[in-house]
């Protein structure tokens, strides 16, 4: 979930809690102060001028959701940057929006949840809430939530009452809204015998976890009270607790051990004088080029451990082994975590949550597809056998209009029998003029009973043909429902080799993207590297140029002070009286004011 979904379910809820009349619409002069205030706590630079335009008093009305989210996405979320705002600021001026219309606390103070957890617990719903409005939380998330809760509480949760719970209510099996998980959560049938404060710890438990992303990691099996067993993934494992606590930290300059707090999170491990956190006193960064080892006991400390980093080495002690494997495994967690890419562990567990839920609904949906295909086909069976007992019914008819058949023939034989016997009496008188008519009648009897078996034969092979058209008709019908569901599965495997490519093209995309990325990052560090070596010559150099100054100083200044020796000899020398005599006096007081000018150039260019 990217920070502009995160951002438009809070502003939705402000929105909503702005429409009094419930018509889907807000005043422009209350957008207009959401919109001076979302720039307040977003951090954004006011822009008045397009505030002012775009809600000036008109004769339009007030503006639907619609109307506000081209100005919302234009001048609001296209300039938020992440990290340039405190997230807590901006959810708790949407909750108080929202929280004035729509919480409603018990007014006698029997709630188990102060209004700072309630305001907690609806950022909880807002995260772990759909991406459709309006916004509701499917039961799979609320029992995920309240066991999160009550697992921090170290009681256990009762699924079956939530279900019942959850199948009372109207819209309970489609998701629960934050007003009704508030109040379920407020009821206190899960949460009996439990004080406020226990809650509300849990509830700041479970916000640290998931909102401020502090790293955890799988449970010790003393603290669950089962028999130890190899650790799970902490990826996929729902029992986990808080990766946060003192521990003891080695100076870099002074190298003094002092106690910290440190807060563990997918990219960063950060330390602080308390539990408070206050005072930050630093931060390590973790990146897929850090990692975790064991040191022995040493300086009076145990149980120690170190992280280490591109750029430096960061050694800690815990207060016993447990804590200190529980650290190192939840480090690795986070340093794993970098490595594949994954900014946070929880929206991750949500996205393959959600694909869970996916699965499920698309194999219950095939499930009904089958149960309808199959259902279709006993159809198509029954279908099959009325027309196969409608065939057997004309088949029936058949053999009756042919017994009819027979039986007219047969009345036509015997009429033409009797017609004979007749004729034969006739022929019995006159039977020598008739010998040769009577010889032809029989020859035409003979053909009328050869013609009779030839069609008795010819009617016994049309059953049998229809017959065998039946059956090619039944074995057609089968191999071209054995064709089409060949076709239908063959179609959906195509379907399902498509999509692994499209997802392996994707992948080999995106690990392209990433290599070239973590390519240029190297080439600016190595060029940063480069500079600065560059800039340490440079100072080593300049340092030795100084040096030799500092020494031909030091040679003029020993010059200096041998010819102020020297010249301090010569002036003794001359100030020295030679004798009586005012001529010599003369000469040497005019001889020592001469010197004295020398002297005093001599000193000044010495200086």
């Amino acid at each position: 979930m990217d920070l502009r979904a995160e951002l438009l379910k809070s502003i939705w809820y402000a929105f909503t809690a702005l429409d009094v009349e419930k018509s889907g619409k807000v005043s422009k002069s209350q957008l207009k102060v959401l919109s001076h205030n979302l720039y307040t706590v977003l951090c954004i630079p006011h822009d008045p001028v397009a505030l002012e335009e775009h809600f000036r008093d008109d004769d339009d009305g007030p503006v639907s959701s619609q109307g506000y989210m081209p100005y919302l996405n234009k001048y609001i979320l296209d300039k938020v940057e992440e990290g340039a705002f405190v997230k807590e600021n901006f959810d708790e001026l949407c909750w108080t929006l929202t929280a004035k219309k729509n919480y409603k606390p018990d007014r006698n103070g029997n709630s188990i949840v102060s209004h700072q957890d309630a305001f907690k617990l609806w950022c909880l719903f807002n995260f772990l809430s759909e991406d459709k409005y309006p916004l509701v939380m499917v039961p799979d998330e609320v029992e995920y939530l309240l066991k999160k809760i009550c697992m921090a509480m170290n009681v256990e949760l009762n699924s079956c009452e939530l279900d019942d719970y959850l199948s009372q209510e109207p819209q309970g099996h489609g998701g629960l809204t934050v007003w009704q998980f508030l109040d379920m959560v407020n009821s206190g049938r899960f949460l009996r015998g439990i004080e406020q404060e226990a809650v509300s710890m849990a509830v700041e438990e479970v916000y640290q976890e998931i909102i401020e992303d502090v790293l955890k990691q799988a449970r010790s099996p003393h603290v669950l009270g089962h028999n130890p067993c190899p650790a799970p993934h902490p990826l996929f494992d729902p029992h986990i607790s808080w990766v946060q606590g003192y521990l003891w930290k080695k100076g870099q300059l002074r190298r003094n051990w002092s106690e910290r707090w440190f807060t563990l999170k997918p990219s960063v491990l950060s330390y602080y004088v308390s539990e408070e956190r206050k005072e930050k006193k630093g931060s390590i960064v973790l990146d897929k080029h850090c990692c975790v080892e064991v040191l022995p006991d040493r300086d009076g400390k145990r149980c120690m451990f170190c992280v280490k980093t591109s750029s430096r080495t960061y050694e800690m002690s815990a207060s016993d082994t447990r804590q200190r494997q529980e650290w190192t495994l939840a480090i690795q967690m986070a340093i794993r975590l970098q490595a594949e890419g994954k900014k946070s562990l929880h929206k991750d567990l949500k996205r393959k949550r959600r694909e869970q839920r996916e699965q499920r609904e698309q194999r219950k949906a095939a499930k009904e597809e089958e149960t309808q295909r199959l259902k279709q086909l006993q159809e198509e069976k029954e279908r099959k056998l009325q027309e196969l007992e409608l065939l057997k019914e004309a088949q029936r008819q058949a053999e009756i209009l042919l017994q009819e058949e027979e039986q007219r023939r047969r009345q036509q034989h015997e009429e033409m029998q009797r017609t004979l016997e007749i004729q034969l009496r006739e022929a019995e008188q006159a039977r020598a003029s008739m010998q040769a008519e009577m010889v032809l009648k029989e020859a035409e009897a003979e053909r009328q009973r050869k013609r009779i078996l030839e069609l008795e034969d010819m009617q016994e092979r049309l059953q049998e043909a229809l017959q065998q058209e039946v059956k090619a008709r039944q074995d057609e019908e089968s191999v071209r429902y054995a064709q089409a569901r060949l076709l239908a599965e063959e179609e959906e495997k195509l379907k399902q080799l498509m999509k692994l490519k499209e997802e392996q093209e994707e992948y080999i995309i995106k690990t392209q993207q990433e290599k070239q990325v973590l390519k240029q990052e190297m080439e600016n560090k190595n060029k940063c590297l480069e500079e600065a070596q560059k800039q340490l010559e440079e100072v080593r150099v300049n340092r030795q140029r100084a040096d030799q100054d500092v020494m031909a100083a030091q040679r003029k200044l020993r010059q200096a002070s041998t010819n102020v020796k020297h010249w301090n000899v010569q002036m003794n020398r001359l100030m020295h009286p030679i004798g009586p005599g005012d001529k010599r006096t003369n000469v040497s007081g005019g001889g020592f004011a001469g010197y004295q000018p020398l002297l005093s150039q001599r000193d000044s260019s010495l200086k």
